[in-house]
């Protein structure tokens, strides 16, 4: 267990969904409408375990390791498909230890990944602080101080997290993880060369482990304006048939700048639960005139809505680009991207606020994402592009 190096992802704030914890109820007005398909548990081994380890957790509600594994199975649910109830059962799961300093490692790296999510990122680094000096052997500890310090462009931090928790797993994995880092400061060329030759080294990785390096590629492969190489990491990935949220929502984004929005409803068409992939439909029904791209934003807007009712604040980035793509809100959505990019600095929360900023004509507003842009190295021919048109502003 101690040496499971999970497939974090630097964009692991990209999961933090709308409403991701508390969701307000939806009251459907037609006794017909289908609400949620649920899987038979005759078919499905995961959905009977969860029920037995339910059944089991109430005539033992403090086995810590019956605990352990059911969160276990909600969040690797929620990092592959983005569905907010797991959030929820993660976390009435792991009540009983929420505020237990002595709770045992598997499920305060639980407790710390459920706080990243709602954007507690230095509860989150405590709680896995606390694991690594108990056990620095603790490499799933180790693989999500580097996800936050990505998230929070700590560069530094993140080379060394990787660093510490990578030894002694395989070369894919290690470079895996310190190419990540090196391709945000100034070294994507290689970092890109020395992954794909790490994947080429272990073509039977586990799929989880080779969508994770492969998402990483195809990403910066797109930075560097790479775009057939960038594809073709892409679609390796989504090869896999993992079904990895985060995977799909980036390639939507790779496909919407590439001018494909009809691919990108081919892709995501019946994921409207999930709050990112919701957003990317909804910007390629908008390029493509289809109808369904009404309903798709009045979605988007009700669950803003209701997430600011909640004073949920989780969900900054992708209101600010909904309110500046979708409805040319230039005034709301400068004031989310700014609020956004104190708690999340990588280069998709960079992104929104230099685009924000420019719409805006607000040269003084991208001054943090233009710094960071100067002091990191980052490569990114997108990134690059903002930048200068906003330092030509008057």
């Amino acid at each position: 267990m101690k040496r499971r190096w999970p497939a974090l992802l630097p964009a692991a704030a990209a999961l933090m969904v709308v409403g991701s914890l508390s969701a307000a109820p939806y009251r459907p007005t037609d006794d017909g409408r289908v609400l949620v398909q649920l899987p038979a548990p005759a078919s499905d081994p995961r959905s009977r375990r969860v029920k037995e380890l339910r059944q089991q957790l109430q005539r033992e509600p403090r086995r810590a390791d019956l605990a352990g594994e059911l969160v276990d199975l909600h969040l690797a649910r929620l990092l592959v498909e983005g569905d907010p109830r797991d959030a929820g059962y993660a976390r009435a799961t792991l009540a009983p230890w929420w505020n237990d300093p002595a709770a045992p490692p598997q499920l305060r790296i639980a407790r710390a990944v459920l706080k990243q999510f709602n954007h507690d990122f230095e509860g989150a680094r405590a709680d896995l602080q606390a694991v690594v000096a108990q056990d620095p052997d603790q490499t799933q500890a180790w693989a999500w101080i580097a996800a936050i310090a990505m998230v929070q462009a700590d560069y530094g931090r993140a080379r060394q997290a990787c660093e510490q928790g990578t030894r002694g797993l395989s070369p894919l994995q290690r470079t895996a993880c310190l190419a990540t880092v090196a391709a945000a400061t100034g070294s994507a060329r290689a970092a890109a060369q020395e992954l794909g030759q790490a994947l080429a080294d272990e073509p039977d990785a586990p799929p989880e482990l080779r969508l994770w390096a492969l998402t990483r590629l195809a990403e910066t492969q797109e930075r560097l304006g790479a775009w057939d190489a960038a594809e073709g990491a892409y679609r390796q990935a989504l090869d896999l048939g993992l079904n990895d949220s985060y995977l799909l929502a980036a390639y939507a984004d790779f496909l919407l700048d590439r001018g494909r929005p009809a691919e990108v409803i081919t892709l995501l068409q019946g994921r409207e639960r999930n709050d990112l992939h919701l957003l990317r439909l909804a910007l390629a029904a908008r390029a493509l005139n289809d109808p369904r791209g009404a309903g798709w934003e009045a979605s988007l807007a009700a669950r803003f809505d209701a997430a600011r009712l909640r004073g949920d604040s989780v969900h900054q980035k992708e209101e600010a680009r909904f309110r500046l793509e979708l409805l040319g809100d230039t005034a709301g959505a400068l004031p989310l991207a700014a609020a956004n990019y104190t708690l999340q600095r990588e280069a998709a929360d960079a992104r929104m606020l230099l685009q924000a900023a420019l719409a805006a004509r607000r040269k003084d507003a991208a001054a943090p994402a233009l710094d960071w842009l100067a002091r990191s190295g980052f490569e990114s021919h997108s990134l690059s592009a903002l930048a200068a048109q906003l330092k030509a502003l008057p």
